[in-house]
């Protein structure tokens, strides 16, 4: 059965994250600012952010005050993490709501900085019928309970729905409960991969 609903990602795939923006102007380089991050283990820290967990908390851990009062500057920072839209997708998405396909979305991200991201894309509060933000549920992609969670809240079954996601393993997730998805790679792709479903 082809799927009926599609569900976006949308960092990476709707909305261009640099989360290296959000420090580079105090280090003056994006190669001190990634060293930075490295040595905090941000990637990590940043999945719990995700996941529920709070900066300022998570930047008390860190031996080197510096260090501490720059992860805790990383909230009031956000906004220049997502300054741009990925090109071309949100006319995709445009596309799909004017042949009147449901669009909801699903995203691993903090519940701290998501009101900070909606200051540079207010779209993104309401564009999709039914929105699941990671931080505000504590579970993450690719885990099956967020995937559980948006066809609850959706009423839809996971045979309806197509996922899109930049990330294999959250592609994996959305397969692994029995949903379709397509790994994002750019917006003339995603369209004919749509096309293809006949959603488009």
């Amino acid at each position: 059965m082809m799927p009926s609903v599609v569900v976006f990602d949308i960092g990476g795939v709707l909305v261009d994250w640099q989360p290296h923006l959000a420090w580079t102007e105090e280090f003056g380089s994006v190669a001190e600012t990634k060293a930075f991050m490295e040595r905090i283990g941000f990637s990590e820290r940043n999945l719990r952010g995700d996941n529920g967990e709070l900066f300022a908390e998570m930047a008390e851990e860190l031996d080197d005050p510096e260090d501490q009062r720059r992860l805790a500057a990383y909230v009031p920072n956000y906004a220049k993490t997502v300054e741009n839209a990925v090109e071309g997708t949100w006319e995709v998405l445009d596309a799909l709501k004017a042949k009147g396909v449901p669009v909801h979305a699903i995203t691993n991200w903090s519940v701290e900085t998501w009101p900070e991201g909606l200051k540079s894309h207010p779209r993104l509060g309401e564009v999709f019928g039914t929105l699941v933000i990671s931080g505000e549920e504590g579970v993450i992609k690719p885990e099956a309970r967020i995937f559980e969670l948006l066809c609850e809240r959706a009423g839809v079954a996971p045979s309806d729905c197509v996922f899109i996601d930049d990330s294999p393993t959250n592609v994996d997730g959305a397969k692994a409960v029995g949903w379709d998805a397509i790994q994002f790679t750019g917006a003339e792709a995603l369209r004919v991969a749509l096309e293809q479903r006949g959603l488009l």
